[in-house]
């Protein structure tokens, strides 16, 4: 089964509960089919004339998944592997993300089948431009709103939105067309706390959950697998919260020590080596006496309080969900727990913090720089992150609440809640 069958199979199942609280059967059955196909797929072939004069054609998607509650929103990927079955799947958790953060807004995701570590500056700015003039007819603030996502950041949004102002400025109103493209630069129109705001998600949503559960953060240990932009800034909002960080991994391997890691010490350390391995950063020092290397499967199936699988999906299969020993698990990736591990983990009593609540902050938080955009004012980090807490405090008790009345799974009650708001505004 392909990653988009297996979410599909996830919703389709609750079918009957939805039915249970309410809602018409055959509604029911005719949102859960139209929520079985995209809206809309592109793809595009995108022309790039390297630095050495020569003309390569590379691979790009913008899949709109669906819009009952509002504009299509969802990342812009640049990533070797990227197809049009990964496309429709994210862009699928993100209606349901969306639906279940309460915002106006629907689901859709993007990317371009490429490697962005060999191509040059220019190269790449050229690829992001070309790739927003075959798409530009089908985005816009009130059409579709791509964000950064896997390899791509703030300035490659600031290329994207100044090739789509350049294009479609006649007669416009310039911040309006700002609010096009999330993720921005803070000089050309980002709001503060963006980069960090899927992380500080994840911390929020944590903290509610260890409360729900009368746990001390202070006693809890915790393994993050992936260290990118995601799993960096939820390593470092929990590590200035109390949560003890025994071990770390990036794409060439991880590190581990009992006496826990300061990840601001191990991201300087990373820059400087190219890797996380070997970056035993304890308090203030950095020595190799302090921990040892551990590999990116190992560090699955560590005695910990929290799992986090912060990099990409199916890490957490039917091969490895047995290992596993967490009490926790908090997906900070889209997808990183197949539909027959989620058995084997639901059986085993290990609750998973699903990621259409876990990693809803930064699609939140572009909502807020959307906002910022049209209403033309500045937004300070302190109220990003106090806005980004109400929503989120909403969405996890709403979760819970459900989750404890039909005694189902965390993951099934989000879903839940997501299609319930569906349906809501389903005609």
């Amino acid at each position: 089964m392909n990653i988009y069958e297996n979410t599909l199979a996830k919703i389709k199942k609750l079918a009957d509960l939805l039915i249970k609280i309410g809602h018409d059967k055959t509604k029911v059955e005719e949102l859960l089919k139209i929520l079985s196909f995209p809206q809309r797929i592109i793809k595009v072939f995108i022309p790039l004339k390297r630095d050495n004069g020569e003309l390569e054609i590379f691979e790009g998607y913008r899949v709109q998944h669906n819009n009952f509650l509002g504009p299509y929103k969802g990342g812009i990927r640049y990533f070797p592997e990227v197809n049009e079955d990964e496309i429709k799947t994210l862009a699928l958790l993100m209606t349901l993300k969306c639906s279940l953060a309460s915002l106006p807004l629907g689901g859709a995701k993007g990317g371009i089948k490429v490697d962005p570590k060999n191509l040059s500056e220019a190269e790449l700015e050229r690829l992001s431009r070309e790739y927003v003039r075959k798409i530009y007819d089908f985005i816009g603030p009130d059409k579709d709103i791509p964000a950064p996502d896997v390899n791509t950041n703030s300035k490659i949004m600031d290329w994207m939105v100044n090739e789509y102002i350049k294009i479609t400025q006649i007669n416009a109103d310039k911040n309006k067309l700002l609010a096009t493209f999330t993720g921005k630069s803070i000089e050309n129109g980002g709001i503060e706390g963006r980069e960090e705001a899927t992380g500080k998600g994840g911390e929020i949503v944590l903290n509610k959950l260890i409360e729900k559960m009368n746990l001390n953060k202070n006693e809890l240990t915790v393994a993050i697998q992936g260290f990118g932009n995601v799993g960096y800034n939820v390593a470092k909002f929990l590590y200035k919260n109390g949560y003890k960080i025994i071990a770390l991994s990036d794409s060439k391997g991880g590190i581990y020590s009992e006496k826990g890691f300061n990840p601001e010490l191990v991201m300087e350390c990373k820059k400087e080596r190219g890797m996380i391995s070997g970056c035993y950063c304890v308090g203030s020092v950095c020595d190799s006496r302090l921990g040892k290397d551990i590999t990116n499967e190992e560090i699955l199936e560590l005695d910990v309080d929290v799992l986090i699988p912060a990099a990409v999906e199916n890490v957490i299969n039917k091969d490895n969900a047995h290992k596993v020993k967490a009490k926790i698990i908090l997906e900070m990736a889209n997808n990183p727990i197949t539909e027959e591990a989620d058995e084997i983990l639901n059986q085993r009593g290990i609750i998973v913090v699903p990621d259409i609540l876990a990693n809803a902050g930064g699609v939140i938080v572009s909502y807020f720089e959307m906002l910022q955009n049209i209403e033309n004012r500045k937004w300070n980090k302190e109220e990003v992150f106090q806005k980004l807490e109400e929503y989120l405090s909403q969405a996890f008790d709403k979760v819970w609440e459900t989750s404890q009345k039909y005694q189902i799974s965390l993951r099934n009650s989000a879903l839940l809640m997501a299609l319930d708001r569906l349906l809501k505004n389903f005609k």
